[in-house]
């Protein structure tokens, strides 16, 4: 049983490096360099009043929104739109939407259905330097 599950996991390994390969390939980016990263080490555990403080903050509401697109248009047409109108977006069919918390875009990625929901599968997170840098 173990031997299947060990072949099924090399499957996928081989699906999503070729898919990442067909990826970089059409991208342009086949002289990206492999980066070793660090092995995440267990810190000192927290003290009660340092966990009281992260329960607090990880406690803050958030608002978190998928962008499709945007539009400008004037007010005169604002006013003329009524059922059935098309709106047109400055993106292209199959682009990836925008993952904004707050106002603030984090992510990009892509819409998926899960049990007859929409749901967003992150594509690409913005890193913590670049949002910071956005900020200022």
């Amino acid at each position: 049983m173990s031997n299947e599950n060990d072949d099924d996991l090399g499957m996928w390994d081989e699906a999503l490096n070729e898919q990442a390969a067909a990826k970089a390939q059409a991208s342009g980016d086949l002289d990206a360099e492999k980066v070793e990263l660090e092995e995440l080490e267990e810190d000192a555990p927290i003290s009660g009043e340092e966990k009281r403080k992260l329960d607090a903050i990880l406690d803050i509401p958030v608002t978190i929104s998928m962008e499709v697109g945007r539009s400008h248009i004037s007010i005169r047409n604002l006013l003329q739109l009524n059922q059935g109108s098309v709106v047109e977006l400055d993106r292209v069919a199959g682009e990836s939407l925008d993952v904004l918390v707050n106002g603030t875009l984090i992510a990009h990625g892509e819409v998926v259905v899960v049990n007859d929901k929409f749901g967003i599968r992150l594509t690409d997170v913005i890193s913590q330097i670049e949002r910071i840098k956005k900020l200022k």
